[in-house]
């Protein structure tokens, strides 16, 4: 192709060139065609509410070994099915099948999975509308439906 246009009118040429080789940077063709928000299962927000269809246990990933609590829940605004992370000591004991939970995204590198959870991308932040956090260390009781 040689060398780019360097003359008193070539802004147009240089321009054009530009916008055609940006489809060749993935970033730049995720960002323009909105490939993000058409697969995020929380369609582009960064929390969604959702229902707790059963709770779930995942093995860890090598070398851990344990069990990640988890619960599996449907989101309202779409029926979506995800896999969400439960924090903190014995957090699955306080949420329940049928509860209305809200979940959030667990900062992972790029929106993927963080740590030894493989596959799961969101974590439980709120149950029936109470802190899970306050939850836990006792500040609130859970309310009674």
């Amino acid at each position: 192709m040689g060398k780019k246009s360097r003359g008193m009118n070539a802004g147009k040429k240089l321009r054009r060139r530009r916008h055609k080789f940006r489809w060749n940077d993935p970033k730049y063709v995720v960002h323009t065609l909105k490939l993000k928000k058409k697969s995020d299962p929380l369609g582009g927000a960064s929390q969604a509410k959702g229902i707790v269809l059963e709770k779930v246990q995942l093995e860890a990933k090598q070398p851990n070994s344990a069990m990640r609590k988890c619960v599996r829940v449907q989101l309202i605004k779409n029926g979506k099915q995800v896999t969400a992370f439960c924090p903190g000591d014995g957090a699955t004991k306080l949420i329940d099948e049928h509860d209305e939970v809200v979940i959030e995204c667990i900062g992972g590198n790029k929106g993927r999975a963080k740590g030894d959870i493989p596959g799961v991308r969101w974590q439980v932040i709120k149950v029936n509308d109470q802190s899970l956090k306050a939850l836990l260390s006792g500040k609130l009781e859970k309310a009674r439906k």
